[in-house]
């Protein structure tokens, strides 16, 4: 049998393009080496409970076209993402706002935490930061780093924030307003039932075949397609032939618990260097729920390497500029098109996710209706 394209990654990147060239009367497969679908986004429901087994995942966005597009596949709750920092036995809200500032400093108004933030950062003298640490001591001053910044930032990159490059971090937004979402996006929420549940809507009328790793099998599934989508990493699909791409991956301890309510949140970062995990999710919060038990989840932030899970492209000079030689090199043939966060070596927001795969699948298109 032979199809338009060849999918490989059954994520949301592959399941937006999937959807838009069956409409266009495309025939597509779908090959995931996963057991399931739904790529990092996938939720197991257990207990009535959508677990979020990749890391929590909260849609957002301020396009109207995309979110439109996506309330097509999914009803959302109104859920809003308003995490906790626990610092020692301190809870303080997030993002930086005036609820913050309160807790940190014992003050009420904005005009007070602003003169306390420039205070301590007119004291640090730092005109041209040199390192991570520089930079955000001279966005935020030292409270808000040392309690909030510091300890999370070092365990999210395994690094000294002072080895880790300013860039990093090019801005820090401080609220002086009360105000705990944690986004500016106008819409925002979580699929009712979870995202695992969208991304089949997306594939429905689709052939998807699962337990399929392409790298080992592209001799037989090559010849299946006109052409290939791929959403796995660029540098392997090359067999890391000009170097290996570097990332941050993330290990996740879960476990279920004899208890309603075990945080009060569904989302509370740990920012003490001392405790190893960076936050706890509680994901039935996600949707609100009521059940007798729940399910948490905490996650510890490691070095990639070959065979881990790939999850935060680490976007430095260095792997940027061997991007670049990956992508020039994938310019330079015609029947793959790389895509996604590990095609494009790039972190997404989901709403950027299935915009690019709306731009890919218009594009590509357009392009079989020109020749």
């Amino acid at each position: 049998m032979k199809y338009d394209y060849l999918i490989v990654g059954a994520g949301l990147f592959g399941a937006v393009f999937a959807q838009e060239a069956k409409k266009k009367g495309k025939k597509c497969l779908v090959v995931e080496r996963r057991n399931h679908i739904a790529g990092n986004v996938y939720c197991e429901e257990i207990h009535g409970i959508q677990v979020h087994r990749y890391g929590a995942h909260i849609f957002h966005t301020s396009d109207r076209k995309i979110w439109d597009y996506i309330c097509r596949f999914a009803e959302f709750n109104h859920y809003i993402n308003s995490p906790v920092a626990r610092y020692k036995d301190e809870l303080y809200n997030l993002p930086f706002n005036m609820n913050t500032f309160s807790r940190m400093w014992g003050i009420a108004t904005p005009g007070e935490a602003q003169d306390i933030i420039a205070s301590q950062i007119a004291d640090l003298g730092i005109t041209e930061p040199k390192n991570l640490e520089e930079q955000a001591l001279s966005l935020v001053g030292r409270d808000v780093y040392e309690k909030l910044i510091k300890g999370y930032t070092e365990k999210q990159w395994g690094r000294d924030c002072r080895d880790l490059p300013a860039f990093i971090i090019k801005r820090l937004p401080l609220r002086f307003t009360y105000d705990n979402n944690y986004f500016n996006d106008r819409f925002q929420g979580i699929p009712i039932g979870g995202y695992t549940r969208l991304v089949e809507r997306l594939l429905d009328g689709t052939e998807v075949r699962l337990n399929v790793d392409y790298l080992e099998h592209r001799g037989e599934l090559d010849p299946l397609a006109d052409k290939i989508i791929y959403t796995g990493m660029i540098d392997q699909f090359y067999d890391y032939e000009l170097g290996v791409l570097q990332y941050r991956s993330v290990r996740f301890e879960t476990e279920e618990l004899d208890m309603e309510n075990f945080q009060g949140n569904a989302v509370v970062n740990y920012t003490e260097r001392e405790v190893p995990y960076t936050r706890i999710i509680e994901h039935k919060h996600f949707e609100f729920g009521k059940q007798p038990t729940t399910i948490i989840s905490r996650e510890y932030s490691s070095e990639w390497k070959r065979g881990d899970e790939p999850y935060y492209p680490v976007n430095d000079a260095r792997n940027n500029a061997l991007y670049e030689q990956y992508r020039e090199k994938a310019q330079s043939g015609t029947k793959v098109v790389f895509g996604g966060r590990l095609g494009g070596y790039k972190y997404y927001d989901m709403d950027k996710v299935i915009a690019a795969a709306l731009e890919l699948c218009d594009s590509e298109l357009r392009q079989e209706e020109g020749k």
